[in-house]
């Protein structure tokens, strides 16, 4: 099979024997790869340091005929994101969205889910540090829509009842996916959620509006919000260590 040339990003690396390394790929063409670049941990390698997690580039890449293991024959840097690493919160929400690609991304192409991810991680290097916390729920959120996991706003998420936000707060469930009718409400653990809430929660998702103005204790409380809407949706079970750092917002502690 001839090579395929695409931008990706680098995910997460593995040594491989002595001289090699392991490494996973969200591609814009093949969706989440794994690769392996031979000779990559000898010294003078043609990889250089390219292979740093979260590095954006150009990945040429020697399709397998009988495995998923395939050959990264050539990777060009683009941009390292090393401005990640001056602001821990800026590192936590880039590492979500690589968790996210990594363990829930699809293996084949989806070119629109690469490329809000891609512009995620430079919006977040890019914007001022005291709107890092609402970007990164925007960001983690939109990631979420685009992995096809959106929740219901509204429409009960288990009926299908027009759910109206008037009325007082609404009734949402992280484990049947959105709001829910009263009716339905009655007999399943929820969230109560007000009209504020709830319009946050849709331009978080959505993008329709400009960013919402929250405080510390709002933002906690939509951390913790996603933070289980994705244990039930996405983890299944697994352990998500880049997400339970970014929704306990551990670094304020520090």
């Amino acid at each position: 099979m001839p090579p395929v040339e695409t931008a990706a990003t680098i995910l997460s690396t593995i040594p491989y024997g002595e001289t090699s390394k392991v490494a996973r790929l969200a591609t814009r063409d093949m969706g989440v790869v794994s690769v392996i670049a031979k000779g990559a941990r000898r010294p003078g390698s043609r990889f250089g340091a390219a292979l740093q997690v979260l590095s954006d580039g150009a990945a040429t890449i020697l399709p397998a005929r009988h495995s998923d293991l395939h050959t990264l024959t050539a990777f060009e840097i683009g941009r390292l994101h090393a401005d990640l690493a001056t602001n821990i919160e800026r590192y936590a929400v880039a590492s979500v969205l690589g968790e996210l690609m990594l363990r829930f991304a699809p293996h084949d192409r989806q070119v629109e889910t690469y490329d809000f991810f891609r512009h995620s991680l430079d919006v977040i290097e890019a914007v001022p540090e005291d709107v890092v916390a609402v970007v990164g729920l925007r960001s983690i959120w939109g990631l979420v829509k685009h992995l096809g996991f959106a929740p219901t706003l509204g429409a009960c998420a288990r009926d299908g009842i027009p759910v109206g936000w008037e009325d007082g707060p609404v009734a949402f469930s992280p484990a049947h996916g959105g709001v829910l009718c009263p009716s339905c409400a009655r007999t399943v653990d929820v969230s109560r959620l007000a009209s504020r809430d709830l319009r946050d929660l849709e331009v978080m998702i959505h993008g329709h509006d400009d960013l919402p103005a929250l405080d510390g204790r709002y933002l906690a409380a939509h951390r913790r919000l996603l933070d289980r809407y994705l244990r039930y949706h996405l983890a299944d079970g697994a352990t998500l260590p880049a997400l339970a750092f970014w929704a306990t917002a551990a670094w304020q502690g520090s």
